[in-house]
């Protein structure tokens, strides 16, 4: 699992808790920025999913510490992650995975965490058709994420059942 530095992050014991009930095995890779507004829940985030939390690059001598992944879900991603995973820029850890992931057939589901002003950019709607053209199941617009004004948070909260049941819909039950 892999998140973005957008409110819904704040929950993600939770979805990490939701995702070990359904009986995957949850490693979880985090943007500098995300890791940042989670420092102090890093140690038992990394205790509950028993794998280190990543929001860095290994160097090239270490081993990898996370066991292949069946399926990737990135959730929120804002809008900095999904245009630069659908142009290919890995600066950060979590859009080098993605991004490479969509060359190792792994499947993948996004689900954005953008407001309505951020998708009246151009590039937003490229990025996202991008993505889904690349095989990823990106849930936004009906049936998926629709973004609110700035400021403004859903009562209903960040739909992150539809992610995870997109996650088995894609990749099937964990093994």
């Amino acid at each position: 699992m892999f998140c973005s530095a957008a409110p819904p992050v704040f929950e993600v014991a939770t979805v990490i808790e939701a995702l070990q009930a359904r009986g995957w095995d949850v490693c979880l890779g985090l943007t500098p920025t995300a890791a940042s507004w989670l420092d102090d829940s890093l140690s038992g985030l990394a205790t509950l999913t028993g794998h280190p939390v990543r929001s860095q690059y290994k160097r090239p001598e270490e081993p990898d510490v996370w066991p292949p992944a069946d399926a990737i879900l990135f959730a929120p991603a804002t809008f900095n992650s999904v245009n630069s995973w659908a142009l290919g820029l890995t600066s950060n850890f979590v859009v080098g995975v993605v991004a490479e992931g969509v060359g190792k057939r792994i499947p993948m589901v996004a689900m954005p965490c953008v407001n309505a002003a951020f998708v009246q950019h151009p590039q937003f709607e490229q990025s996202v058709a991008v993505l889904r053209e690349s095989g990823v199941t990106v849930l936004y617009g009906e049936g998926g994420f629709v973004p609110n004004q700035p400021g403004e948070r859903r009562p209903e909260g960040y739909p992150w059942r539809i992610a995870l049941d997109a996650v088995e819909a894609v990749a099937g039950a964990p093994r």
